[in-house]
């Protein structure tokens, strides 16, 4: 029996917005900040870079302003990552979809679905670097602080996303 035939339903898609909304709120509420990716890594990044090198770090003011005081366990995004994580892990086992698994189209292959989900990877990253924020913090807590920016930003990526659906199609019948 394969994992799709047992697995349950995805979730109700406006009780997921509720319960992401509650989520942003209660991070404002208990941690003082919202919710973002793009720093995680970052403070990764530094952390990295500063066990070998620190003197690169220390000349670099992104990885500078991203080195955590005290290790990269006390940066808020961090452990959000890392919640994000274990909760999706938990979810996937809970609902029956946890696979090993590439989704692609019959007309497909392994190898361009592996390269397009690289390649979409290094653009989301460079963006978010650019942009000094990922999708989720720009989106979410920008947008619940009502930036102009962030606004812009929602609208323009659902116009991406709906151009690049269309485009990319066929990949996926």
């Amino acid at each position: 029996m394969n994992a799709r035939a047992t697995a349950r339903p995805y979730a109700d898609p406006y009780l997921a917005g509720v319960g992401l909304g509650l989520v942003l709120l209660a991070s404002f509420v208990l941690a003082g900040r919202g919710l973002g990716a793009s720093g995680a890594f970052a403070t990764a990044a530094a952390t990295s870079v500063n066990a070998v090198a620190p003197s690169a770090v220390a000349g670099n003011p992104y990885f500078a302003d991203h080195l955590a005081a005290g290790g990269p366990l006390r940066d808020w995004l961090v452990v959000e990552i890392l919640g994000v994580i274990v909760g999706g892990f938990l979810s996937a086992s809970l609902a029956g979809r946890l696979a090993l698994r590439v989704e692609r189209g019959a007309h497909t292959s392994l190898r361009e679905r592996l390269g397009a989900a690289m390649a979409g990877g290094v653009l989301m990253g460079g963006g978010a670097v650019l942009a000094r924020g990922c999708t989720s913090g720009q989106a979410l807590t920008g947008g619940a602080l009502l930036s102009v920016g962030a606004w812009l930003f929602i609208g323009t990526a659902f116009a991406a996303a709906y151009l690049v659906a269309f485009v990319t199609r066929r990949s996926w019948t």
